[in-house]
C-alpha cells in the first residue's frame, strides 16, 4: 500500500511539473494581475480617414524620428515573360517589385491578410534581451505608433496578431477605421510575472466590418498529449458581405525555445491546432497563420502541409515557387519530374521572418507563416522583406521597426474549388 501511495505521489508531482513546463516556466514569483489600462489616456480625434490618422500618429511620435522601414509588394510587370494558359495570369520576374505600397484590390473576391507578431511590450522591454536596441526605441511611446503605421499603410482586410498585450489600444485605433477585434490571452502569460505589465499577452484577430460579417468564432488552449499548454489559438468564420462567400481564419503562437523536446511539443501543438480548426472551418476556404517558432525543417511544418484533409500550402513559398517556374526552366523540369512538394515549399520560404540580436548572439530565422487551402484560394501578391543593409547592423526592433518579427502580408483571391482543380489539371498537361 505504501509503495502504491508513493508511486501515485511521484506521478502526480511529475504531472504537475510537466504541466508547469508546458504553461511557461518554473517561475516562483507571484502573479501581478494588472489590467489593460496603460492607454486609457490616449485621445484620438474622431472621424479621421486612414491617411489623416497616419499623419496624426506620425505627428504624435515626432516628425524628427526616423521613418518606418520601407517595404515593397511583388507585382506583375507590363512586359510578358510567358503566358500561363490556365488562368491568363502573367508570370513575374523575381526581382520585379513595386517601389510603392500596393493598394488592395477592390474586387470582393480579393482579400488582403496581415500576419504579425507585434512583440509584447512587457516582454520586449523587460525580458527579451535585445542588447543592440536602444532603450528609447523599445518604449511603448515609440513603438505603438510605428505599429499603427505598419498596419494601416497596407490596408489589410484581416489582421492576425500575436504577443498582443495592448489590445485596448489596438481596439481603439483600429476601431476608428472600421475594424472589429477578438482577443484571447495566454492562460499563464509570462507578462503577468513582470511588475510593469499591462495584462496578459495573447492572440488577436481583427477584420473590416464593412467587408465581413462575423458568422462565429472559437478559441482554444492548445494541448500537448492531452495536457493544456500555455499557447492559444483563435478561429473566426467570416462572411464576405458582397458575395456571401465564407472564409475561416485561424491564428496561433506556438511554444518558443530551441531543442528536440521543444520541437516535439510544437509538433503536438500543431496536431492539436488541426484537430481544432478542421471541424470549425468545415468546407470553407481556410487561412492558418501565426508565429510557429519553427523553421520549415521542423516536424510541425510538414504536419501542417501534409494534412490530407486540409490540403494547405504556404503562401510565401508558393508565390515564389510560381515565379521560379515561370522564369527558370530547371525548376519547371523539377516540377515535371515530380519534385517533392514539401521540399519545394521548404526551399522557397523566405530567408527570414525575424532578425534580432540578443545576449547570446544574432538570430535570423524563418518561423512565421501564412498557410492556406489551395483548393479555395489563390495567392496574388505578397509583401517582401527588407534586406539586411536596409534593416541596419543592429537589426530589429529599432527606431525604424517596432518588432523583432516582420509582418507578412498576402493578397488572396477566393475561387471555386472545382475551378482550382481544373486549372491545376490543365497546368499539369502543359508541363
Amino acid at each position: 500500500m505504501f509503495l502504491i501511495s508513493t508511486i501515485i505521489h511521484y506521478a502526480v508531482a511529475l504531472y504537475k511539473a510537466f504541466k508547469k513546463f508546458l504553461m511557461g516556466s518554473f517561475n516562483s514569483a507571484p502573479k501581478i494581475n494588472n489590467t489593460d489600462s496603460q492607454d486609457d489616456g490616449l485621445d484620438i480625434p474622431k472621424g479621421l480617414s486612414t491617411p489623416e490618422l497616419l499623419q496624426h500618429v506620425k505627428q504624435l511620435r515626432g516628425e524628427s524620428q526616423p521613418p518606418l522601414l520601407s517595404r515593397y509588394f511583388l507585382k506583375p510587370m507590363n512586359s510578358v515573360i510567358s503566358q500561363d494558359l490556365t488562368d491568363g495570369l502573367r508570370c513575374l520576374k523575381l526581382n520585379s517589385v513595386s517601389r510603392v505600397c500596393s493598394a488592395p484590390i477592390s474586387d470582393p473576391n480579393h482579400i488582403r491578410l496581415l500576419q504579425w507578431n507585434l512583440l509584447s511590450q512587457t516582454l520586449g522591454q523587460n525580458n527579451d534581451g535585445f542588447v543592440r536596441c536602444p532603450e528609447e526605441a523599445l518604449t511603448w511611446e515609440n513603438r505603438k505608433f510605428l505599429i499603427v503605421q505598419e498596419i494601416l499603410q497596407n490596408s489589410p482586410d484581416i489582421l492576425c496578431l500575436q504577443e498582443v498585450d495592448h489590445f485596448k489600444f489596438l481596439q481603439n485605433i483600429l476601431g476608428s477605421q472600421n475594424y472589429e477585434g477578438i482577443f484571447f490571452p495566454k492562460p499563464d502569460s509570462p507578462c503577468l510575472y513582470i511588475e510593469e505589465n499591462n495584462g496578459p499577452d495573447g492572440c488577436a484577430i481583427f477584420f473590416k466590418r464593412d467587408r465581413f460579417d462575423l458568422r462565429n468564432f472559437d478559441t482554444r488552449i492548445l494541448e500537448v498529449w492531452r495536457v493544456q499548454s500555455n499557447q492559444v489559438a483563435i478561429a473566426v468564420n467570416l462572411v464576405v458581405k458582397q458575395t456571401g462567400r465564407e472564409i475561416c481564419v485561424c491564428t496561433t503562437h506556438l511554444k518558443a525555445r530551441h531543442g528536440s523536446l521543444l520541437s516535439k511539443l510544437r509538433n503536438e501543438q500543431g496536431r492539436d491546432l488541426i484537430r481544432f480548426v478542421k471541424p470549425f472551418a468545415g468546407d470553407r476556404a481556410l487561412i492558418i497563420c501565426g508565429d510557429f517558432n519553427a523553421e520549415p525543417t521542423e516536424p510541425v511544418y510538414s504536419t501542417i502541409l501534409n494534412c490530407e484533409f486540409l490540403k494547405l500550402g504556404s503562401a510565401y513559398a508558393d508565390i515564389k515557387g510560381d515565379s521560379d517556374e515561370c522564369n527558370n526552366k530547371n525548376v519547371k523540369d523539377q516540377v515535371a519530374n515530380g519534385c517533392d512538394k514539401l521540399q519545394k515549399s521548404i526551399q522557397n520560404e523566405p530567408a527570414y521572418t525575424t532578425w534580432k540580436i540578443r545576449e547570446d548572439g544574432e538570430e535570423c530565422h524563418t518561423i512565421d507563416y501564412i498557410f492556406y487551402t489551395k483548393d479555395h484560394l489563390k495567392v496574388k501578391n505578397c509583401l517582401e522583406f527588407p534586406h539586411g543593409d536596409e534593416i541596419g547592423l543592429n537589426r530589429t526592433p529599432s527606431f525604424q521597426y517596432p518588432s523583432d518579427h516582420f509582418s507578412l502580408i498576402c493578397d488572396f483571391e477566393i475561387v471555386d474549388a472545382a475551378q482550382t482543380i481544373h486549372s491545376q489539371q490543365e497546368k499539369n498537361k502543359i508541363q
